[in-house]
């Protein structure tokens, strides 16, 4: 039997974390390892017990989770982070994404959309709707630019970037910056899910990028979205 997904809480309420643990506790396919009060307890324990998802609270004393994550995100073999805040501020999920996050919910999101949400990160799986890119990408475009040379370069820096996927890693691309979910867009392009996986690995790697969503920016700041 394949071995059940391992989580780590990160939050300061433990009445919080008391309700997490018990919703997750009823999934056959995800185990709950440990719990941490703050990000330096969060970050110790996910050096210790090596958790494949990390659930992490933004607002927390000692180290805040922004701070904790990146402090994961820094280390070799990083586990996923699925920020999950009260807060939904546009800065927020720009700090979160920056950070290293390879999420961001609301702790209000309905609990059989967060239990997909850890299924979908280990699966490599995108964790933002395309309303949440949306949102980034609009908060992009509206950002002041006094200098127009400073948007110039940004999306000439991005179509450099993209000159160097081949065809079918554009066409890939295009569709993570649209939002859609590797099975969408293995539908999308006739392809297989794992060769839709293959793709995005290398578009990781060839983009710079850590997430869909700097993907997705990718894509915008060349004007192709």
């Amino acid at each position: 039997m394949t071995r059940p997904t391992t989580v780590l809480l990160v939050d300061d309420d433990p009445l919080v974390r008391s309700a997490l643990a018990l919703m997750l506790g009823g999934q056959a396919d995800i185990e709950v390892v440990g719990e941490a009060g703050d990000g330096l307890e969060g970050v110790r324990l996910a050096g210790e017990l090596g958790p494949d998802v990390v659930l992490m609270d933004i607002r927390m004393p000692r180290l805040d989770g922004l701070g904790a994550t990146r402090e994961l995100h820094s280390r070799p073999d990083p586990p996923r982070v699925i920020v999950l805040t009260t807060f939904d501020a546009d800065e927020h999920i720009v700090e979160a994404l920056a950070s290293g996050a390879d999420g961001f919910l609301l702790k209000d999101t309905p609990p059989p959309q967060i239990i997909d949400a850890i299924r979908k990160v280990v699966d490599d799986e995108p964790m933002l709707s395309p309303s949440v890119t949306r949102t980034l990408i609009r908060r992009l475009r509206d950002e002041p630019d006094d200098a127009a040379d400073v948007a110039a370069a940004r999306a000439a820096e991005a179509q450099v970037r993209l000159e160097l996927l081949t065809g079918r890693e554009r066409d890939v691309a295009l569709a993570v910056g649209r939002g859609l979910s590797n099975a969408e867009i293995a539908r999308e392009l006739y392809l297989s899910v794992p060769t839709v996986k293959a793709h995005v690995s290398r578009l990781f790697d060839k983009l710079q990028a850590t997430n869909r969503v700097q993907i997705a920016i990718c894509v915008h700041d060349a004007g192709l979205s």
